[in-house]
């Protein structure tokens, strides 16, 4: 069974910077996605930043590009996104999403597990 736990999220005013972490738990190897979604009140779950464990690729939205940096600790089975010069915008819920097979990274339909979410709040 794989699990996913958030921590870190909270509230900062603009240019802050926050990192989210998300334990996970379940997987035999590291052969799979994680990926990164916020959601904003009315709007729908987007994907902000992915990483395949075993290869290291990521990719990046466009809007979080240059602010957002994913790393991970292999030992500690825990991935974290880095957010910096945060803005207003960047307000929403956030989840850690986890997958083996992903066609389309920013679509959530395409992940299997899901972690509890975390708030951000970005005050201007």
């Amino acid at each position: 069974q794989v699990q996913l736990v958030q921590s870190g999220g909270d509230s900062v005013p603009a240019g802050g910077s926050l990192r989210l972490t998300c334990g996970v738990s379940g997987y035999t190897d590291n052969r799979y996605f994680m990926a990164w979604f916020r959601q904003a009140p009315g709007k729908e779950r987007e994907g902000v930043a992915l990483i395949h464990m075993e290869h290291e690729t990521t990719a990046y939205a466009e809007s979080v590009k240059g602010r957002f940096t994913l790393s991970k600790d292999n030992a500690k089975n825990q991935l974290y996104l880095r957010m910096n010069s945060l803005k207003p915008e960047d307000t929403g819920t956030y989840y850690c999403a986890a997958s083996e097979l992903v066609r389309n990274w920013r679509r959530a339909d395409d992940y299997e597990y899901w972690g509890q979410g975390t708030q951000v709040t970005v005050s201007s």
